[in-house]
């Protein structure tokens, strides 16, 4: 991130107020990537979830052989989690979340692809563990903006992998089934960078889905 945002090509200059404004800029991407974990709101979100699957859904069911293979995965030493998995409705994100917080595997970090979404409802994810591509990759500018922010958001995921931070990838974008999404090729892409440059020595892809008799 440093030697980009100091490349002499973009008009940087050494000065402080220089440094000033880039570290500004590096802080509004990032904020935009990402948001401090909100523990009480977890909670919240935690009770009123499971109220809300008692009305939604006569029942919701576990795997028990899949959940333990889950597990085992998760004591894998010195490995970060990826999971990865389809995407039938808006609530999967809260959904798994809710099951691997609750199966104390921590809590996920969930890619949130390329919807549009309010300015309270992003801050709210951001909270809950949601994570997004910042504007600038996703509207591919010409300018370089767009070198400054891949460098900020690739940086970001090298260090979500090495805290060994679960990492929920969804690979599609709904209503559209079985087409990876424009989104989760570029978190893909930046997982498979962070192990190809040593970031981390590797990573666990684990497979984990939600199936509905009726998606709600």
């Amino acid at each position: 991130v440093r030697d980009v945002a100091a490349d002499p090509s973009r008009g940087s200059r050494g000065d402080g107020e220089s440094h000033r404004r880039r570290k500004e800029k590096i802080r509004a991407i990032l904020a935009e990537i990402q948001a401090p974990l909100s523990l009480l709101l977890l909670r919240l979100c935690n009770w009123a979830l499971l109220k809300l699957l008692n009305r939604l859904f006569l029942g919701v069911q576990l795997h028990r052989g899949q959940l333990e293979a889950l597990l085992r995965a998760a004591r894998t030493p010195d490995v970060p989690l990826v999971f990865l998995s389809t995407h039938k409705s808006q609530l999967d994100g809260l959904l798994l979340s809710f099951v691997l917080f609750s199966q104390g595997l921590g809590v996920p970090r969930v890619t949130v692809g390329g919807r549009i979404c309010s300015p309270r409802l992003r801050a709210l994810l951001g909270r809950l563990g949601g994570i997004f591509l910042p504007s600038r990759t996703e509207q591919t500018p010409s300018d370089g903006d767009e070198e400054l922010s891949g460098a900020v958001l690739a940086t970001y995921v090298e260090e979500v992998l090495r805290s060994r931070q679960p990492l929920l990838i969804f690979l599609e974008e709904p209503p559209v089934a079985l087409c990876l999404s424009a989104p989760a090729r570029e978190w893909l892409a930046l997982v498979y960078r962070a192990v190809r440059d040593g970031a981390v020595p590797d990573v666990l892809l684990v497979p984990v889905g939600i199936a509905y008799d009726v998606i709600p």
